[in-house]
């Protein structure tokens, strides 16, 4: 589980903006897109591990993935948004 707390001091290493929780709607859409075996990362690489938690940046571009409770905030492990109106 994420600790809500670290979202005032982490960043997108992007943009520099803000970061949020992903919503249940766009959690939703990354994993019916992972289910599909349409989903890449930024690097290009195709995802097949379903998203429990994500965070998304302030300007909604990109979402990061959260594995075992650690924000991976690598640029190439980011998923590009939207998905399709996500």
């Amino acid at each position: 589980m994420f600790d809500t707390n670290l979202l005032n001091v982490l960043c997108c290493p992007e943009s520099r903006g803000a970061l949020k929780l992903a919503d249940d709607a766009c959690l939703a859409a990354v994993n019916n897109a992972i289910a599909a075996g349409s989903l890449k990362n930024i690097a290009g690489e195709k995802i097949s591990e379903k998203m429990e938690e994500a965070l998304v940046s302030e300007d909604g571009k990109r979402l990061y993935p959260i594995r075992e409770g650690i924000p991976v905030l690598l640029s190439d492990e980011a998923v590009a948004l939207p998905l399709g109106g996500v």
